[in-house]
């Protein structure tokens, strides 16, 4: 690979298209175009991404061939389900007796309501036997002759009998419409709830099918020869065949994409991700270096759908502030009372959506002879939203007015202006509220950041968080509103993303191909949960992931005996510059750092020629001493940390007889069954995380299959964790 290689992502918005180009070797921020959002051009949002395309490579220099990955992120099927614009679609039920009851019950999915006025579009046929071709044809011309745009073929225990789906859409195929079976959707059990997952995908099938195809014949007649990506919803990208067969993963992935870019280039391994834009912000969790996924929920409804576990709160940069005024106090306004004022909240209503422009970025003329007011921004709003009348109009007073009149938003940040100004803006409410300017700043984001803070204690609790090591880092052009002040309340570490203002666009451009397998297996074997992972490998490696970098990550659960395997690779292997690397005493200084002590307490337990461990001795009173590790990489970034964990080096020839040796001295037995101990093997460039896995043989198995067509000397490091 040479330095001339570029990375592009493409993250299309509502409202813009945002373009980077970032350095395929050294993964840094090139150049960054925005154009408006193609919706109403004929070729849809396919042409704003040709566009964007065009520009950055002019900006960058570069020329088609020199993309070696393109991926783009769209809102477009979260915006089709939002605003009901969806296909009609062709259910066929399978079965007969029981199974019968259970499939004509569908039929009420077409009473989900997509947008207030609007249900889902379904129409509903039924055949007994599958391989009855009389039967299905005339289901077929049933669901299209009312108005079917897509077919959907479903039957209990699909999952273990694929077959009679398989031939109902043999059978279907000559309608020349799109089609799916549920089981190819999702391989989990739940009829109800597996059809409507893939009811819902079918919907939006026929408009992400057009979209696919314009976009490809674009990027074709552009010159670009590397693969096309689509950002997935659960923070990975996913080849365009496989958008076009499983469009539904794009949905909500407009928030995985910005929390991706802050995994990918900030390399976080414990922390919130904040991502705050004009409105809202949304907060995801990352927790041991992998982000937060969970099936989300759609129309009303839990579905299988996998995605980012993300939280939106109403506060962003442009959310106006909302004020009690006493008696007496010189406001005026359809809400103005007398007295001491106070701020009572942030938000929800922004700016932008009241159609107002900031007052901190207001020309200093134009806020001449300001007087503070309140208002009702929208007629069901309530009319205590502050807002100056001066000289040059209305203003609102917004998060971003005080983060500046306290010096927060850093210069060249998207949301800087002149703090003189901000503080001007923020005058007359200080005097309103009897406190000087940086008090009443200081007031206005404590209300927001308050709101913030409590999800974001309530996700720091869920997923049990490391106080330690956990960091807050802020993406999206309104982070300062948010993120410093929140990091000062909370007393974590707090930071603002790089490129905080395209960190979507970043995440996409660096985002790995991503594929999950489940399968619920009863008492699975080991031979069992290694066939899920091999499958979840081949359809990384099928969709352009370079075999040799691709990482598997393994749970068993077994209380609803779910295997689920994760696979993630890149689309080639990246070779990055290490010129910048950290030193000894850099590594040693953050891991120190992260396990909050003295770097004299801290030793070296173990490396490899990617990672250095690190741990240290913590001794506490009528409690066993514990014993934290660190493990960072050859950036000086922690990858891994334990609370307490033994740590023990090998190598690969040794390692099975080793490994053998303390899994069983550290699995534990109980009321609950057996739990073998959280395990994770450093090895070569990777982290093997095999702490999904309770069962002590399949764990072994996993591992010995990490350590296959390895040589017998290359070194490997185990750190174990005893489950409690």
């Amino acid at each position: 690979m040479t330095t001339d290689r570029i990375r592009v992502g493409i993250d299309v918005g509502g409202t813009f298209t945002d373009a980077v180009a970032v350095d395929a070797t050294t993964l840094g921020l090139l150049g960054q175009v925005k154009v408006p959002t193609s919706h109403h051009h004929e070729d849809g949002v396919a042409h704003g991404i040709v566009e964007a395309l065009d520009r950055l490579l002019q900006q960058v220099g570069r020329d088609p061939a020199d993309v070696a990955f393109l991926a783009h992120g769209t809102t477009q099927a979260t915006n089709a389900l939002l605003e009901g614009d969806v296909a009609t679609v062709g259910l066929i039920g399978v079965g007969t007796g029981p199974g019968a009851v259970l499939t004509r019950r569908l039929a009420a999915l077409g009473r989900l309501e997509l947008a207030p006025g609007k249900r889902l579009p379904l129409v509903y046929a039924h055949v007994s036997h599958p391989d009855d071709k009389g039967a299905v044809r005339a289901a077929v011309d049933e669901v299209t002759a009312a108005g079917a745009q897509v077919v959907v073929a479903t039957e209990p225990f699909a999952v273990d009998r694929p077959e009679g789906e398989r031939a109902v859409l043999d059978t279907a195929r000559s309608a020349g419409l799109p089609m799916t079976a549920a089981h190819e959707i999702t391989s989990l059990y739940g009829l109800h709830k597996r059809t409507r997952t893939a009811v819902v995908n079918a919907a939006i099938l026929p408009r992400m099918l057009a979209t696919a195809d314009l976009v490809d014949a674009s990027i074709t007649k552009a010159g670009i020869t590397a693969p096309l990506m689509v950002m997935r919803c659960d923070g990975g990208v996913m080849a365009l065949d496989e958008m076009r067969r499983r469009p539904l993963l794009t949905v909500l992935s407009g928030p995985a994409a910005g929390v991706a870019g802050a995994l990918m280039q900030e390399r976080i391994s414990e922390g919130v991700f904040l991502e705050t834009g004009g409105t809202s912000t949304d907060i995801s969790v990352v927790r041991r270096g992998k982000v937060a996924v969970r099936h989300a929920t759609m129309l009303g409804r839990s579905s299988y759908l996998n995605a980012l576990d993300v939280r939106t709160v109403g506060v962003g940069g442009g959310s106006m502030i909302r004020v009690e005024l006493g008696r007496g106090e010189p406001a005026r306004g359809d809400g103005a009372r007398g007295g001491r004022a106070r701020v009572t909240a942030v938000g929800p209503r922004s700016a932008h959506i009241a159609g107002l422009p900031y007052a901190c970025f207001a020309d200093p003329a134009e806020l001449r002879d300001a007087t503070l007011a309140t208002v009702r921004p929208m007629a069901d709003d309530p009319a205590d939203y502050a807002v100056l009348d001066a000289a040059g109009g209305r203003y609102a007073l917004t998060m971003t007015c005080a983060a500046n009149a306290l010096g927060r938003v850093p210069e060249g940040d998207f949301a800087h202006c002149d703090q003189q100004v901000a503080q001007a803006a923020l005058a007359p409410l200080a005097e309103a509220l009897g406190v000087d300017v940086a008090t009443a700043a200081a007031r206005i984001l404590d209300a927001g950041a308050e709101q913030v803070r409590a999800v974001v204690d309530k996700v720091v609790r869920e997923y049990r968080l490391d106080p330690d090591t956990a960091v807050l880092v802020g993406g999206g052009g309104g982070a300062a509103t948010v993120t410093p002040h929140l990091a000062a309340l909370t007393g974590m570490e707090g930071r603002i993303a790089r490129h905080n203002e395209v960190i979507s666009p970043i995440g996409v451009a660096l985002a790995l191909v991503r594929e999950q397998i489940e399968r619920i297996i009863p008492g699975a074997t080991q031979e069992q949960i290694l066939a899920v992972c091999a499958e979840a490998e081949r359809a990384v490696v099928a969709q352009g992931a370079a075999a040799d970098g691709v990482e598997v990550e393994v749970t068993v659960d077994p209380q609803t005996s779910t295997v689920r395997a994760v696979a993630t690779g890149a689309t080639e292997l990246r070779t990055q510059d290490r010129s910048h690397s950290a030193d000894d005493t850099d590594r040693l200084a953050a891991a120190a750092a992260s396990l909050k002590t003295d770097p004299d307490r801290v030793r070296v337990l173990a490396g490899t020629p990617a990672h250095t461990v690190y741990g240290t001795e913590v001794r506490r009173r009528l409690r066993a001493t514990r014993h934290p590790v660190r493990v960072v990489d050859a950036d000086g970034v922690v990858r891994l940390h334990a609370a307490d964990a033994q740590v023990a080096a090998t190598t690969v020839g040794a390692a099975p007889e080793l490994l053998g040796n303390l899994v069983r001295e550290a699995t534990s037995y109980g009321d609950g069954g057996v739990r073998a101990p959280a395990l994770r093997l450093l090895l070569g460039s990777r982290i093997a995380d095999l702490s999904g896995v309770l069962d002590p043989q399949p764990l072994l198995a996993l591992a010995r299959s990490e350590m296959r067509d390895r040589a017998a000397d290359e070194p490997v490091v185990a750190v174990v964790e005893v489950r409690s």
